[in-house]
């Protein structure tokens, strides 16, 4: 397969939790709020959820992320991302293959890919080289309580090695709160994915703030 990677944005990229959010209505009140603070990628990821629940919701995204200008990515149901024309789809190492996710979707959708090892990585590096994938997630970087199927926790010099020579987009994954940003953009990451560090918090859009100012002086700017 040849094809250009589609961009991607990554500084900031919500993963929603059901439970944090509140269910349903809450999932895209809190995308809604955090897209329109600066969020730049919005996931649905609901492993417990029936497709009915997952198609309602991911409907209601779309619609409401569509006027941002923010992309949504459905976790791992290609399905439900074809049925309502999600922006795209990731999809784990357990997951479909990533070039059948690719053959489903076609050119012209986001793919992206976890990884959890210097391995994986430079396999999913060869991916991005031949059109399959977007972009990669890393981690987790620290603990996560959100995930109750996490890998092992990366070491700060696994995250090094991935980062050298590379030219696949990366974003961060796992355990991510507010002043935990800065040394992951430092370390080379195209940004982080946080779901606690925004979903239930009192206030999306002073969550969201801080954690885009931790990225821009990170990276030396006040954008």
């Amino acid at each position: 397969m040849s094809r250009q990677a589609l961009p991607i944005d990554l500084s900031l990229y919500l993963v929603l939790d059901p439970d944090l959010c509140g269910g349903s209505a809450g999932m895209v009140a809190t995308a809604q709020q955090a897209a329109a603070s600066g969020v730049t990628v919005v996931q649905l990821r609901a492993p417990n959820w029936k497709k009915r629940q997952w198609l309602e919701t991911a409907t209601a995204l779309k619609a409401a992320l569509a006027l941002l200008n923010v992309p949504l990515i459905i976790n791992d149901h290609v399905d439900i991302a074809l049925a309502i024309d999600a922006d795209g789809v990731h999809v784990g190492q357990q997951d479909m293959p990533a070039d059948e996710v690719r053959r489903l979707l076609g050119p012209n959708k986001i793919v992206g890919l976890s990884t959890n090892s210097l391995v994986q990585f430079n396999e999913a590096e060869l991916m991005y080289q031949a059109g399959i994938i977007d972009y990669v997630g890393v981690g987790p970087v620290y603990p996560t309580g959100t995930k109750k199927d996490a890998s092992p926790v990366l070491a700060s010099d696994e995250v090094n090695g991935m980062m050298q020579n590379r030219c696949l987009p990366a974003v961060a994954i796992g355990g991510i709160q507010a002043g935990k940003v800065a040394s992951l953009i430092a370390q080379g990451l195209n940004g982080v994915a946080v779901v606690s560090a925004i979903c239930g918090k009192a206030d999306v859009t002073v969550a969201t703030h801080g954690l885009l100012a931790e990225i821009h002086a990170a990276r030396g700017n006040t954008q």
